[in-house]
């Protein structure tokens, strides 16, 4: 397993669960400083990624791209892919279209959670999870010609009525028959919907693509309550072996989150 931390480009996300804020050669400079193998990017949009700074810096510092998230769709504009004007859902398909763009340039996956939305008003659950179903099917293919994978990620019940288990969210990627997409996740979310992380884990397999490692309190590991040593074992269990990114709050700030986060990463991982 690789380690990852976070940094947000979105001055509008600043009370956001994320390491490192606004300034893209701060944060990879000390996600090398303190050991990480890549950094995972929230992104205003496709076009205010510098991807000619983005690439020295990555150079510069030995460091990869784990993903790029699309959640400033939401959190800016307002988009999803289950929003009843089409429009709308236009504009989020093609928003996170253009996201992935940068992102395979990088050999990396683009995140989709917040902007999957939800259904409530007009739009029925079956409506909802029929458009969601018709964008992620397409946007994996965009995915796999790129040579990449696309994440889904299920979000706690406060935050999408659509999907809040990981093993549902697998689940609905099979039925779908969604090639090049796999699921996201996320131990913050897990720890508020799952009966055990571990087996929720093991349930979804090989569907596995990314991990947001966070505790339960969506502060560095260690300074909530999950217990992360069944969890580690049921990865190990699915030869899972890809990032364990923070996506957490930079409490009592980035630096010092960071820091801890990376301890955790080397004790329960090396």
């Amino acid at each position: 397993m690789k380690s990852a931390v976070t940094i947000s480009l979105v001055p509008e996300a600043k009370a956001g669960p994320f390491v490192f804020h606004n300034r893209l050669a701060e944060g990879c400079q000390r996600a090398a400083a303190l050991g990480f193998d890549a950094v995972e990017i929230f992104a205003r949009s496709a076009g205010a990624v510098d991807r000619t700074e983005l690439r020295a810096l990555l150079d510069q510092h030995r460091l990869s791209v784990a993903a790029v998230g699309t959640g400033a769709g939401w959190l800016v504009h307002k988009l999803s892919l289950t929003h009843p004007e089409t429009s709308v859902r236009r504009q989020a398909f093609e928003f996170i279209r253009d996201i992935m763009e940068v992102a395979a340039e990088f050999k990396a996956p683009a995140i989709i959670g917040s902007m999957q939305g939800r259904w409530e008003g007009t739009v029925s659950r079956e409506q909802a999870l029929a458009w969601l179903a018709e964008a992620v099917v397409s946007l994996g293919k965009i995915a796999g010609a790129a040579d990449q994978v696309l994440l889904y990620e299920p979000l706690n019940r406060y935050e999408t009525n659509l999907f809040n288990r990981v093993g549902d969210a697998a689940g609905f990627l099979q039925s779908i028959n969604a090639s090049n997409v796999k699921v996201l996740a996320d131990l913050f979310h897990m720890n508020i919907e799952e009966s055990s992380i571990p087996d929720a884990l093991r349930g979804a397999g090989g569907l596995i693509g990314h991990v947001h490692f966070a505790d339960s309190n969506r502060q560095a590991i260690g300074l909530g309550h999950t217990s992360m040593e069944p969890i580690i074992h049921a990865l190990r269990e699915i030869s899972y072996t890809g990032y364990l990114s923070a996506e957490i709050f930079p409490l009592p700030d980035g630096e010092t989150a960071a820091g801890r986060t990376i301890e955790a990463f080397r004790q329960y991982t090396v």
